[in-house]
């Protein structure tokens, strides 16, 4: 049903397969072993050394990639991030690619900024490449988060198994494919794209049952339940789903913008997400107001961006089948009390630092510079509102 949705090949002969596994992280795991396998056979074939395996990504991608990485001893080569563009560049990405590397992977839905990155200019780039040099290096595409959406929101995006270098693709039923946590697939192309050295065999069963994974006993509970939300809400129910996501991302879009002091850091197309900045952060920052919101009751993450804009600090609020218009109604409303908070404080604190400055006239100046300026305030802020909290019951 997965492999359908993602438009795998259907011809004589091909046959797509698939694993369940626990969330993408275990999936991006099998689908790397299956690349380094399969480009290790190939580099012994040609007698050619196959010791140093790399894959080509964004700086962008989640964690699970670099475990990757560092546990199965494969190169990776992230291409920066830079102002505006916080998604990996295709162009930067394949003239990274090499003899030796494996695949490069791509992500339908930034963690940063819920952005999906160009899989079609990718594969364009990627075959022209592959045409010159007479390599083979595939696509990997993750689709943690977006895998579930833009069938849904973006029938007529090329991504997926349309594309004739995508190979494997990933997604999570826990984020977007509406079943609770710990449950994630991998999808292979065809066959051929899995080796079956890596698959085993077994029989005590009662039947041949293949098994590719790298966790051991688990339930089935998850996926049961990726079956059923499948067969009960099925394509229209998926997209209402989805379609009513974006609509409250828009609402709670709108709403920061109508502040006037929020940059818009994501896209309108990718994940139903709002992730922003403030414009002017001079006074307080944004984990500064990622803290306040949590007095509203609200977890509300503040992160820099990953080189080469890590300079760049975000908020992001990500919007799920249970988050209602009413609920980014109330978010926008919390945010401006928290703002008003904000302004009154900063003032409060530069006078206590003036004050201090003041009695301290004895002593030799030394000119402060701004970022250690800020830090003074925010430490003191800090202080204030822990001070308030004490004395106000607040915890």
């Amino acid at each position: 049903m997965i492999a359908h949705l993602f438009n795998a090949p259907l011809g004589d002969g091909e046959a797509a397969v698939g694993v369940g596994t626990v969330g993408s992280s275990e999936a991006i795991m099998l689908a790397g072993l299956a690349f380094k396998r399969k480009w290790q056979n190939k580099m012994k074939e040609l007698g050619k050394p196959y010791d140093k395996p790399n894959i080509v990504t964004g700086a962008n991608v989640q964690v699970c990639w670099e475990k990757f990485a560092r546990y199965f001893e494969v190169e990776l080569k992230e291409v920066k991030l830079r102002d505006g563009y916080y998604v990996m560049d295709p162009e930067k990405a394949v003239e990274m690619v090499d003899e030796n590397t494996i695949c490069v992977a791509a992500i339908l839905g930034s963690t940063l900024n819920g952005e999906f990155e160009d899989v079609k200019r990718l594969n364009e780039l990627l075959l022209e490449k592959n045409k010159q040099t007479g390599w083979d290096t595939p696509i990997h595409v993750d689709a943690a988060s977006g895998g579930f959406i833009a069938p849904f929101l973006y029938p007529e995006l090329e991504w997926d198994f349309r594309l004739p270098l995508v190979k494997s693709i990933n997604v999570s039923g826990h984020k977007y494919g509406l079943v609770y946590a710990g449950i994630g697939w991998v999808i292979w192309r065809n066959k051929q794209d899995l080796p079956d050295e890596l698959v085993f065999h077994i029989n005590y069963l009662g039947a041949d049952q293949p098994t590719f994974t790298l966790n051991f006993s688990k339930g089935s509970s998850q996926v049961i339940a990726q079956y059923y939300q499948l067969i009960r809400l099925g394509h229209e129910g998926y997209q209402n789903v989805m379609e009513n996501c974006q609509e409250n991302a828009m609402v709670l879009k709108e709403g920061l913008e109508k502040t006037g002091k929020f940059n818009i850091v994501s896209k309108d197309t990718g994940v139903p997400l709002v992730a922003f900045s403030l414009k002017d952060n001079s006074r307080h920052n944004e984990f500064e107001v990622s803290e306040m919101l949590r007095r509203f009751g609200w977890i509300v993450p503040a992160y820099t961006m990953p080189p080469d804009a890590q300079h760049v600090t975000v908020l992001r609020v990500v919007i799920r089948e249970d988050f209602s218009r009413t609920l980014a109604e109330r978010l926008v409303l919390d945010i401006e009390k928290v703002l008003h908070e904000l302004d009154i404080l900063p003032a409060k604190v530069t006078a206590k630092l003036t004050a201090n400055d003041e009695n301290a006239h004895d002593v030799a100046v030394v000119k402060k510079t701004t970022r250690e300026v800020q830090l003074e305030i925010t430490a003191a802020w800090k202080k204030l509102v822990a001070d308030r909290k004490r004395t106000n019951g607040v915890c």
